[in-house]
């Protein structure tokens, strides 16, 4: 997982963090490699959200600020109706992840963030602890940042991750991003080192 922020929202930014519209949106459903859909966040599914983020605050509190306190049903379903504005204005974009073989259950989420500025995309992600270490979070960034490498005007998505974090990091450099640099950034979950890796993937010169 990554620093995002807050994903009982499935990945959206922390209030007030001003997002880029962008022009183009996504599809509002992605199919990934080994049976992971990835559908926009709805209301109908903020239950099944609350349930898998309460079920995995634990695996979750050493880089997410948001994890260390277990969001309440209304909490969710505020949070997804944002979201859901949030879509329509273009300025964020989450999915909720799934398996065919497990219908209805959500077991992680993945977003696109206009917080970087204009051009680029922020990818942030979780995967409940069950279903880690099976290719799920690099199969499904992969098909994320295509998708978003693929909207009008973006040419660039970046992954910010905790240098201790190294799953995070492990998935970014699978998915075919780089690492730019590490910057200072303010420590504010447990597992954190006061230190900001930032991961880079730019659209291919071919497909601009």
């Amino acid at each position: 997982m990554n620093h995002v922020m807050p994903p009982p929202c499935g990945g959206a930014p922390a209030p007030g963090t001003p997002g880029v519209p962008t022009p183009g949106r996504p599809p509002q459903l992605l199919r990934s490699a080994g049976g992971i859909t990835l559908r926009r966040r709805s209301p109908a599914q903020a239950r099944a959200l609350n349930a898998a983020v309460r079920a995995n605050l634990d695996h979750l509190r050493p880089w997410l600020e948001w994890a260390a306190e277990a969001p309440t049903p209304a909490r969710t379903a505020e949070l997804t109706a944002a979201g859901v504005a949030a879509w329509n204005a273009g300025t964020d974009f989450i999915y909720l992840a799934g398996l065919d073989a497990e219908p209805g259950r959500v077991i992680g989420s993945f977003g696109l963030h206009g917080r970087i500025g204009p051009g680029a995309l922020e990818i942030g992600y979780w995967v409940s602890a069950e279903h880690g270490r099976r290719g799920i979070a690099t199969a499904a960034a992969r098909t994320v940042a295509e998708a978003a490498l693929a909207l009008p005007g973006i040419h660039r998505v970046e992954i910010h991750c905790d240098p201790a974090n190294t799953a995070s990091g492990a998935v970014a450099r699978r998915t075919g991003f780089r690492l730019d640099r590490v910057v200072p950034a303010p420590v504010r979950a447990p597992g954190e080192t006061g230190r900001k890796q930032i991961w880079i993937r730019e659209r291919n010169p071919a497909g601009v």
